[in-house]
């Protein structure tokens, strides 16, 4: 049996320990059940300490006390049913009983071995205006094809730190997604699976949490584990972005560095025990080293290390570009892509097909007006001529 942990092994400030001995919190188990605002009473401590000390409980394992942690992830097994540890083809099958996220994007599918891979972290990086949030809508409407398309048929969760999440777009996006599939129905299982695969259940199943700081962001996160055991349907978590909020209000590094650490072991354990897809985008940044400047994602070089895999977007000349800069399991690989009025597709076409490597069947392609005004949609390709100006929302 596992010993509980005491509290005052954890890497926390001495004031916030003697607070927490003062308030009876003797072992990591004592704080498991709590929430933020119920630690920041008890306890006295402000609403940001008691989000670092349940994320320090979280990120380290609880010990003794059933904790989300990662030592308490390892102890069940890796997320195995029944505890103990995994075998290289246990975890082989488990991953390939789960569907990757297709993009609509048939190079950039190709290029990631089938699409986002769910059950693990992506990074999203690029400039404004290129592209990012488009491609989590995309993600967020994509994740619920039904499985019978070659789908994943699942939920979605995003997360807005920056109040890009446009809600018109997100429907513009799942009236093609219909549209499509209902040309791709032949039998009688794809035309009952279209009854149901509708706008008004595509955005029904879209969970939209806003969070105006990083206060907020890690309480949310602190909390999502229990709302995934709540909603087994949800495959993909989208956090648009994680650089806004960090990226202000802190006068030490060091602090936003260990807040950052203990964020990336709590979305590494969701992804791996919840089986979900974790998808955040990073903005960029300019580092300048020997009278040279460069645009590299933000967040500092310790970040990178985070997420299974990095994916830059960003321009040439006028062709928007999806670079694969970190994958352990495909090579880097540079593809064209664009924005159009029906979403996420290939460059090089006018009319779109779906394909998910292979899983998605081939399309028939066919024309659809763009909705929604000028105001509520993205610039498309077609878009500039008239609007050379790259300031658009990510």
């Amino acid at each position: 049996m596992q010993r509980p942990r005491p509290v005052s092994s954890f890497p926390l400030a001495p004031a916030v320990k003697v607070k927490l001995a003062r308030a009876g919190f003797q072992f990591a188990a004592d704080l498991l059940e709590l929430k933020p605002v119920q630690l920041s009473k008890e306890a006295g401590l402000s609403q940001q300490e008691a989000v670092e000390v349940l994320q320090a409980v979280r990120s380290k394992g609880g010990g003794g006390g059933g904790g989300g942690g990662v030592e308490a992830a390892a102890a069940r097994g890796g997320g195995a049913e029944g505890g103990g540890p995994l075998t290289a083809l246990e975890l082989l099958q488990q991953e390939e009983e789960l569907r990757s996220i297709v993009t609509f994007s048939s190079a950039l599918d190709e290029a990631l071995g089938g699409g986002f891979p769910v059950g693990k972290t992506t990074e999203i990086c690029g400039a404004p205006g290129v592209g990012k949030t488009q491609l989590c809508l995309q993600l967020a409407v994509d994740v619920q094809i039904p499985e019978c398309f070659g789908g994943g048929g699942g939920q979605a969760v995003f997360v807005d730190t920056e109040g890009s999440f446009m809600v018109q777009r997100a429907a513009d996006l799942a009236a093609a997604a219909v549209q499509h599939c209902s040309l791709l129905a032949e039998d009688a299982e794809q035309r009952a699976a279209m009854t149901t695969f509708t706008v008004e259940n595509v955005l029904s199943n879209l969970f939209l949490v806003r969070c105006h700081d990083y206060v907020e962001l890690l309480a949310e996160v602190y909390l999502l584990p229990d709302f995934l055991s709540q909603h087994p349907k949800v495959r993909l978590l989208v956090i648009d972005s994680i650089a806004f909020p960090f990226r202000q209000h802190f006068d030490e590094l060091s602090q936003r560095t260990r807040l950052l650490n203990g964020l990336a072991q709590q979305l590494i354990t969701m992804a791996t025990n919840h089986k979900v897809a974790v998808v955040m985008t990073n903005q960029m940044t300019t580092k300048v080293w020997s009278g040279q400047s460069q645009l590299v994602p933000a967040l500092g070089e310790s970040w990178g290390h985070a997420a299974t895999q990095r994916l830059i977007l960003h321009w040439s000349g006028g062709l928007r570009l999806a670079s694969i800069f970190k994958s352990p399991g495909n090579m880097d690989r540079t593809v064209p892509y664009q924005i159009t009025g029906d979403g996420f597709r290939d460059a090089d076409q006018s009319e779109h097909c779906l394909r998910d490597a292979g899983h998605l069947q081939a399309s028939s392609t066919a024309s659809r007006s763009q909705s929604g005004s000028q105001s509520k949609r993205p610039r498309t390709e077609e878009d500039q001529s008239t609007h050379p100006q790259r300031n658009t929302s990510t």
